[in-house]
């Protein structure tokens, strides 16, 4: 683990959180666009929660990425920690892409492709965390789940709504 001293420990976390936080609301503010219109004309599979369910889910999602990030970045020295920080951040921006693509763009096929890539990117991501700490793999591992389903959901409603 790299010794840093606890206030460079709690400004790492305090950065992390908002960069992880601001990327969601970024995302959200491209959802607020077209959720009540465009979305909530398409036909969308049974399996869709409601959408109450997504701020709180994306929320925790968002807290728990950071924390796992701030663990890599403690655990090891920098030459260790930039690669899988610099794929956290490159998955990140893949998940505002999936979101100015689906919502902002309303090219269901498109987010399809993207949010692929965000699975690869989140997956690749999770294992070198892996290599660094553990616990940071396992705080992923919540965020890759949600992603695999909102991958399937994703496919389901481009099925549904093959001209949107």
């Amino acid at each position: 683990m790299a010794k840093r001293s606890l206030s460079a420990d709690l400004v790492a976390l305090s950065l992390l959180l908002g960069l992880c936080l601001g990327i969601g609301m970024l995302g959200s503010s491209l959802v607020e666009t077209s959720i009540g219109t465009w979305y909530a004309d398409l036909i969308k599979p049974t399996f869709t929660p409601p959408n109450e369910v997504f701020g709180p889910v994306w929320t925790m999602l968002y807290v728990l990425m950071a924390v796992a990030a701030w663990r890599v970045w403690r655990g090891a020295d920098w030459q260790t920690a930039r690669g899988p920080l610099t794929l956290f951040v490159l998955q990140l921006a893949l998940n505002l892409g999936w979101s100015a693509v689906f919502f902002g763009l309303q090219k269901i096929g498109a987010a399809v492709a993207t949010i692929i890539v965000l699975d690869v990117a989140v997956l690749v991501t999770t294992l070198a965390f892996r290599t660094i700490d553990r616990i940071a793999a396992l705080l992923m591992m919540p965020y890759l789940a949600w992603m695999l389903y909102a991958t399937v959901l994703n496919v389901a409603t481009w099925r549904l709504n093959p001209t949107a």
